[in-house]
């Protein structure tokens, strides 16, 4: 099959190849897909970089999302399955092989069904950004009437979370840096954007709720946005947090504040939650794609060839929406 794969951890234009490897075959409770479209997420970066870690295998085959079809099923696995259209997650995450080839091999759960009026494009941009979202969002309950600030709502998590958020029922506010993501915060669904370059996201906030602020803020920068989410947050609001500049970063809390507020501060870190709670999210994911609720903006779709133009462009912040490659 034809794959992208790296050796050694660098710079994308150094290490990534693509190149010719052998087409993996599914062990018991596992499944093949014949990848059509693989998605590109931070932590594929973060990983290539060694942002956190040194190489776990001595060749990887990156991205952790895709989507396409069941070609092979084997032991333990009910044989209808072949044929079926899937969205994958996690494909790489304790494992060499991701969704950069033209097949990958995974856990039969991790192919989840793909609706037949959803695209593989719009499925290989779930994965990651929905599954952050939805533990961010749906960890305290409800979202129902409830009102939401999202950080960041023009990036992948951030368009997710805003989707998932309108579906339940929330109203939602969102920050972006430029009037090319604020035009994509409206075509998410937005009640509210704000451009937190030029204006003061607190008050605005205070002002549109009655002075009630949020009940829950996801956030992707949680350190310099720490003062506006104390500022801007419900008497025992969420502040859920899913990302961080560098691996060393730490937060120094005003407490009694914090107190005040009554506060929680939720930290996600996709991989570790229970796969039980995965299931769920998954469920309700397929949910809002089902009602039509989920239709990501798509930045850039380039052919495994260039996976490493993809990549760059993926670290360049350039690109607004989900960077994806197709076989």
């Amino acid at each position: 099959m034809k794959a992208a794969y790296y050796e050694a951890q660098g710079s994308a234009r150094d290490v990534l190849k693509v190149g010719e490897l052998p087409t993996p075959e599914p062990g018991s409770d596992e499944v093949r897909v014949r990848i059509h479209v693989s998605g590109l997420n931070p932590t594929d970066v973060k990983a290539r970089t060694g942002f956190s870690t040194d190489m776990p295998y001595p060749r990887i085959i990156p991205h952790q999302d895709g989507a396409g079809v069941i070609d092979a099923v084997g032991a333990n696995v009910p044989p209808d399955r072949l044929g079926e259209r899937v969205w994958v997650y996690e494909a790489q995450y304790g494992r060499a092989t991701g969704t950069a080839a033209e097949f990958v091999v995974v856990p039969a759960r991790q192919a989840v069904h793909l609706p037949e009026t959803t695209s593989f494009e719009v499925g290989a941009s779930l994965g990651i950004p929905a599954l952050t979202a939805h533990r961010c969002l749906f960890s305290d309950g409800s979202l129902k009437g409830r009102r939401v600030l999202i950080h960041g709502g023009a990036g992948v998590v951030g368009t997710a979370a805003i989707l998932l958020a309108k579906w339940a029922g929330a109203w939602v506010s969102t920050t972006v840096m430029s009037s090319e993501q604020a035009t994509v915060a409206e075509e998410n669904g937005a009640d509210l954007v704000i451009d937190r370059k030029s204006a003061d996201v607190a008050s605005i906030v205070l002002e549109a709720t009655e002075g009630l602020g949020v009940d829950h803020i996801v956030d992707v920068a949680l350190k310099p946005n720490l003062d506006i989410n104390l500022a801007c947050l419900s008497q025992g609001g969420v502040i859920s947090a899913y990302a961080t500049a560098n691996a060393t970063d730490e937060l120094s809390n005003p407490l009694l504040k914090a107190m005040m507020h009554g506060c929680v501060f939720r930290f996600v870190y996709i991989y570790n939650v229970p796969d039980e709670l995965k299931q769920a999210a998954i469920a309700d994911i397929n949910s809002c794609l089902e009602a039509g609720y989920y239709s990501p903006k798509i930045g850039l779709n380039m052919p495994l060839r260039n996976v490493a133009d993809a990549h760059e462009a993926l670290e360049s912040s350039n690109v607004i929406g989900k960077v994806l490659v197709h076989m």
